[in-house]
């Protein structure tokens, strides 16, 4: 669609986009439509600003009707363009969580941490610099807030666990949450005659596998027909994968504890959860290459053993 930007549709006025970020299908932004009004949730990068817009225009909507911009946290995959598409859009009110608003209005701690782990060459290329959003144009939504998008309600509840300034977004309509990064990953190549495939996403700076259960289990409560991943796109075999999902969590904290203490506990937690996943993945019925597979998971087991890591030595209490 619309010069290669991948775009999935979905009944009730959602579509997921393709953000370009890394390769395809690995992140989503979404656009939820009304006779009226437009909402984005999720923003990708810098350059997934364009994406969108490129969009939305294509279906026919204008700049003006967006009301809402919306992003379920300040991780940079997720929040990364906020500043630079709110310029795109100037009736969009950006919507954030208390704990990362600041970093929204001031971004300079974020880029700069993150410019410590990537490195400024990787930084430049993924990110770019990051853009202010001003302060007047920055909302922050807490726990049992609601918003209405040309008329269409859209919930808001606290759900910590893969980090500390993170809700989810309930809407009635279609009966489903825009997850996050809250319910997991679920990349459509790994999708099988089995369904999706899903696992647990940490941060290397917030990971707490308590929090990240009790908030599954409390979206669960909704009774969701769907889930809207941030990693990619709709879900809707959701109680099958909410018990995957809790399953996950509990075994990367076994896990951690298992190799705490280890020699190479770093290397070890890699190799066993790249071991994991793919035994996982292949009764599943995958059926790509191991060499695929590998490159699939690499960033991801990456990133999950960063956070079970920082939950060993900062988070256990």
């Amino acid at each position: 669609m619309n010069d290669c930007i991948t775009a999935l549709e979905y009944e009730g006025g959602v579509l997921a986009i393709d953000s370009g970020m890394v390769r395809p299908q690995m992140a989503a932004c979404y656009l939820l439509e009304t006779d009226s009004a437009v909402a984005v949730i999720e923003v990708g990068n810098n350059d997934s600003a364009g994406r969108i817009v490129k969009v939305l225009e294509s279906r026919g909507r204008d700049v003006m009707e967006v009301s809402h911009v919306i992003v379920t946290h300040v991780h940079l995959d997720h929040a990364g363009g906020a500043g630079k598409l709110m310029q795109e859009l100037p009736n969009a009110s950006l919507l954030v969580h208390p704990r990362g608003a600041r970093h929204m209005i001031d971004p300079s701690r974020l880029e700069a941490s993150a410019r410590a782990v990537y490195g400024d060459p990787a930084f430049d290329s993924m990110y770019g610099s990051l853009i202010p959003v001003p302060e007047d144009r920055v909302k922050i939504i807490d726990e049992g807030d609601s918003v209405e998008v040309g008329g269409r309600k859209l919930a808001f509840i606290d759900t910590p666990g893969h980090a500390r300034h993170h809700f989810c977004v309930w809407d009635e309509q279609t009966r489903g949450w825009f997850s996050g990064d809250t319910f997991g990953i679920s990349y459509r190549e790994l999708d099988t005659a089995a369904g999706p495939f899903i696992f647990p996403t940490t941060t290397p700076v917030q990971f707490d596998p308590q929090a990240l259960t009790a908030s599954v289990q409390r979206m669960m409560q909704y009774e969701p027909d769907h889930m809207y991943l941030t990693h990619f796109g709709r879900v809707s075999d959701v109680e099958r994968l909410a018990r995957q999902m809790t399953e996950g969590v509990q075994m990367f904290a076994e896990l951690g504890e298992r190799q705490d203490g280890t020699e190479n506990r770093s290397a070890n937690i890699q190799s066993e959860m790249m071991a994991w996943l793919t035994a996982r993945a292949r009764a599943h019925g995958v059926t790509c290459s191991d060499e695929d597979l590998r490159e699939i998971f690499a960033g991801d087991v990456l990133l999950n053993t960063q956070g079970i890591e920082f939950w060993l030595d900062h988070g256990r209490g």
